[in-house]
């Protein structure tokens, strides 16, 4: 395993920094007065375009996405560094660079799963920016960790037209709130009752548009409601039909799909996650070096140095880690890393919000206030313990692979 970065990576290194420190940065500030002062908190900031417009510019554009033919043809080793780094302003970066879920695998489902049609139709506007989208796969009645439980339905029309009707309740379907949000790619079951609980589900498109269609309301998170990401919604699909052709792949394909999708979404996370840990490690040793507290500055306070140094260490093992996931996904696809990709999944959100929960003690009251983006990522990093099947359901599987090598 080498991960040192080749040349192409230290290219698009270079330029991402740059581009983090003259734009993105500033932006922050901007975007929030901005939001202020939309006619709807879901409405997309101006410089939000404005950073799409120069990210894309300087080809800083669609870099999650390993698909040459659609993408920037990257490995996961190689976009590794870069989602790290967009990590560090994940409200704000992923966006500009039209790297932030749920687009990029619902992207990546089309690229890998869509027809020629759904491509034109759907992934085209997406690559290019014009559209966000919606994954619809978590429900509220049910244990949605497993997916097996899920309820929706998508049956074939009973008068003889060529079409599903979906009909289901979804929540924490992010991005749903966004205007620009114009598809949603749905979970559910069109043969509810067969004998193969992984083939009783299948993926469909769901124009916003479509009647029967009802984003009900805002899904908070510790109180946000996310307007950077497009929110978290409450969607009800109330006998929408859709054509037939909007079926992606085949009936009984949505488990393995969502497999397929879940896999480099998880890894994705968490090379983010390492970019937020990075900004809390700065910002706590900014912090120590500008405050005095009994007489001396908080970085001569034993316990600070205590915190400051294992924050290093754990982001140090983590990015390893990922990288070494990475890697093997490159080398022995994702079937071959899943142990991995578990461990990822298990060990870098709970690592960082604790790195998040001892940079916000370091700012006292300003950690858990709007003036610090402290409280904001420690509300996504803590979310992420959820998202894409929470820790415990890793812990399971990944348990039941170690122990199978002793029975």
């Amino acid at each position: 395993m080498d991960f040192a970065f080749d040349a192409r990576t230290q290219e698009l290194r270079a330029k991402l920094l740059a581009f983090m420190d003259e734009y993105v940065y500033p932006a922050e500030a901007v975007a929030e007065e901005q939001r202020a002062a939309l006619a709807s908190p879901w409405d997309t900031p101006a410089v939000v375009g404005e950073l799409k417009a120069e990210a894309r510019r300087q080809g800083l554009w669609n870099l999650f996405l390993p698909d040459a033919e659609h993408g920037a043809g990257l490995t996961n080793l190689q976009y590794a560094p870069l989602a790290e780094i967009t990590g560090r302003s994940p409200h704000l970066a992923p966006t500009a660079t039209n790297c932030a879920a749920p687009d990029t695998g619902n992207m990546e489902v089309l690229a890998q799963f869509g027809d020629e049609q759904q491509k034109k139709q759907w992934l085209e506007p997406l690559l290019a920016g014009e559209i966000r989208s919606a994954f619809a796969m978590t429900e509220p009645e049910v244990a949605s960790s497993d997916a097996t439980n899920i309820t929706t339905h998508i049956e074939r029309a009973s008068d003889g037209t060529d079409e599903y009707v979906i009909t289901g309740r979804k929540w924490y379907i992010s991005g749903a709130m966004n205007p620009d949000c114009k598809i949603f790619i749905v979970m559910g079951k069109t043969d509810p009752d067969g004998a193969d609980i992984r083939r009783q589900q299948s993926m469909i498109l769901v124009p916003r548009d479509t009647p029967g269609v009802v984003v009900k309301r805002a899904m908070q998170v510790f109180g946000y409601e996310d307007h950077s990401h497009g929110g978290h919604a409450e969607v009800v699909f109330d006998h929408a039909r859709v054509p037939v052709t909007n079926l992606i792949g085949e009936e009984g394909g949505g488990f393995a799909i969502a497999q397929a999708r879940l896999g480099p979404g998880r890894i994705h996370h968490c090379m983010r996650l390492i970019g937020m840990a990075e900004r809390a490690i700065e910002l706590m040793c900014r912090r120590a070096v500008s405050r005095t507290a009994f007489g001396k500055p908080l970085a001569q306070q034993g316990v600070v140095q205590n915190w400051i140094a294992d924050a290093r260490v754990a982001v140090e093992q983590l990015r390893l880690l990922v990288l070494k996931t990475a890697w093997m996904m490159d080398t022995v696809g994702n079937k071959g890393a899943h142990a991995e990709i578990q461990a990822i999944k298990i060990a870098t959100p709970r690592t960082v919000v604790d790195i998040l929960d001892r940079a916000i003690q370091l700012h006292g009251a300003g950690g858990v206030s709007q003036d610090f983006p402290l409280a904001e990522l420690y509300a996504s990093a803590r979310t992420l313990m959820l998202a894409d099947g929470p820790d415990e359901v890793h812990q399971r599987s990944l348990a039941r692979r170690e122990l199978k090598k002793y029975m």
